[in-house]
């Protein structure tokens, strides 16, 4: 008898595990609090509560201004700093030589060989960015364009990708105007891909540099 309930509590204890076990586990990329505190320079903007930031499943699928900045650097070069492409863009947010020359920087061998540059450029480039950009943010943001619902953080990703003059050719065309790139990549698709993340604590500067 105490045999069989043995038995029988293995069996049950064998059941709840591969049960519980493989319904609820999830792969996690977790960012600790201090990690964050590390570089606030580079994620900023994270909610209220930046020690419970968590992916699941997959990287870079939360709505958190981390999020969007390494959502975007895959898309460009799959995060990788040292990249050149065919066309001579370079380093993980893909930066053309007038855009870095716009915001400061010349000496490209050595953006190319410090991520906290590249990090940083990408910040104000943002903020230059949305200067250019903020009547066109107050007056698309929240209608739908070509069935895009234009926000402000795919307004941002948007002109990355094509510049200021193809955003604003794409939003008062109705998305009749459809700006590609070389590669095919369209203002419309990152307006799309990379709406509705948290952008809006980036403060607009009309021609920063980096410093």
């Amino acid at each position: 008898m105490i045999k069989r309930w043995a038995l029988f509590t293995v069996v049950f204890a064998a059941i709840l595990y591969f049960t519980y076990g493989f319904s609820t586990f999830i792969p996690t990329y977790n960012y600790s609090k201090s990690e964050l505190i590390k570089s606030q320079s580079t994620y900023l903007f994270p909610s209220s509560n930046p020690h419970e930031y968590q992916i699941l499943s997959t990287p870079y699928t939360a709505k958190f201004f981390i999020g969007f900045k390494e959502a975007l650097a895959f898309k460009e070069s799959q995060g990788k700093y040292h990249k050149i492409n065919t066309l001579g863009y370079m380093g993980k947010y893909q930066f053309g030589a007038e855009t870095l020359r716009e915001i400061g920087i010349s000496n490209h061998q050595h953006f190319l060989q410090t991520p906290r540059l590249q990090e940083q450029a990408f910040l104000v480039l943002l903020a230059k960015n949305k200067w250019n950009l903020q009547n066109e943010i107050d007056a698309f943001s929240g209608k739908t364009i070509a069935g895009v619902r234009v926000t402000e953080s795919g307004i941002l990703a948007a002109a990355h990708l094509g510049g200021v003059r193809s955003v604003k050719k794409f939003l008062y065309s109705q998305g009749k105007r459809k700006c590609k790139d070389q590669y095919g990549s369209s203002v419309h698709n990152y307006m799309r891909d990379f709406a509705g993340y948290e952008t809006h604590a980036i403060v607009a500067q009309n021609n920063p540099t980096v410093q």
